[in-house]
């Protein structure tokens, strides 16, 4: 699943991201309100691990200005405020779920795994462009009948230029849009998965095909 942990100890931070990354989830992080706000409302994320005192903006204030722009998103409240109003105001405010610290991994990945189960059911209709069905669960794409499955950062990619058909976005878009900017991400790791992606569009014979325009950027069309 893709992740976004909004905590300003960058300790915790670390620790959560390290755990939950050897068990194969994405994490994004970012260590104030403003800019957890700000990359929640920009990408899709399958979960959100929340704090509550957070500088720029504290998480219930993040989470009532999620559900007010209508985001679904699964949300797990991080934090050291454990009395009963406090969590009673988490989850007014929006909440699926409310960790006190200390906590320990292993049950974050518990309940990440448990609402990630739930949220994944409003997610599951599979996208279908052209002859190619992009199955959200289980991260493959079908042509014919035939499965082709997907590394986790194909899928991403796929997915956003089959939500997003017939749209041009430039390296730098995708790089953000499906990488979220990450400074060990280099450019060309883009071109790479891109060309991936259309060598298995081709070995299946799919109508889909990735174009491109020079000084433009990609696009997902249909092949006349």
């Amino acid at each position: 699943m893709r992740l976004l942990l909004a905590e300003d100890e960058a300790a915790l931070a670390d620790a959560v991201m390290t755990y939950l990354s050897l068990h194969h989830h994405e994490v994004d992080w970012a260590d104030n309100g403003s800019d957890a706000l700000d990359k929640a409302l920009d990408r899709p994320y399958d979960c959100i691990l929340l704090d509550i005192m957070m500088p720029g903006m504290d998480g219930v204030s993040v989470l009532k200005e999620l559900r007010a722009a209508g985001s679904s998103v699964p949300v797990i409240f991080m934090t050291a405020k454990g009395e009963l109003s406090d969590k009673s105001d988490g989850f007014h405010a929006g909440a699926d779920d409310y960790l006190t610290k200390p906590f320990a991994l292993e049950e974050l990945l518990l309940r990440v795994t448990a609402l990630g189960r739930r949220g994944h059911v409003r997610l599951t209709k599979n996208l279908i462009f052209a002859d190619l069905e992009l199955d959200r669960e289980f991260h493959c794409f079908t042509v014919g009948g035939k499965i082709c499955l997907l590394s986790p950062r194909e899928f991403q990619l796929m997915e956003f230029l089959i939500l997003n058909p017939n749209m041009y976005f430039s390296v730098e878009t995708l790089l953000d849009r499906v990488w979220g900017f990450s400074a060990e991400v280099e450019i060309n790791t883009v071109w790479v998965h891109i060309s991936q992606l259309r060598k298995k569009l081709e070995t299946y014979h799919a109508q889909a095909k990735i174009v491109s325009k020079r000084s433009v950027g990609y696009a997902l069309e249909k092949s006349e």
